[in-house]
């Protein structure tokens, strides 16, 4: 797997491709002055934020595909990742990932779970590569309601 980026603008905008060909933007979070002195606004998603929609789009598909194969109905898929960081040196690294699926349909909830078990334990490969320094949870809102895991 390779990816690519280029520099979009004379500060950090960046435009990223993979194997699809699908451009995603990249950029820093600061506000600061160009070479021509305005003040250049961020128009991409920060790293850390690629970082969270990744284990968030894994999980997803995962779930998805796992909860179709057992013919659950989902009429809605929602999800919000969030993540706790610390300072390590001049870095802040994640320490903690939550990830809170918000599923509709006619959905068992024992199947709900243990799609999502399935997915952060053994099949989502972003989890999975962070899993040694980052420490990634779930919880489940079925049909409006939380499940207890």
């Amino acid at each position: 797997m390779k990816v690519t980026l280029e520099r979009r603008n004379d500060t950090y905008l960046f435009e990223a491709k993979g194997d699809s060909g699908v451009p995603v933007y990249i950029d820093s979070k600061t506000d600061e002055p160009t070479s021509t002195g305005s003040v250049q606004r961020s128009n991409g998603a920060s790293p850390m934020e690629l970082l969270l929609m990744g284990v968030g789009g894994c999980s997803a598909i995962d779930v998805v595909s796992i909860l179709k194969k057992q013919r659950q109905e989902i009429t809605s898929y929602k999800m919000e990742v969030e993540g706790q960081r610390r300072q390590v040196r001049e870095a802040k690294p994640f320490e903690s990932i939550h990830v809170k699926l918000f599923l509709e349909g006619e959905i068992d909830e024992a199947k709900a779970i243990r799609a999502a078990q399935l997915s952060f334990e053994k099949y989502c490969s972003v989890s999975i590569t962070m899993e040694a320094s980052v420490k990634v949870t779930f919880s489940i809102v079925l049909n409006g309601i939380e499940i207890s895991l």
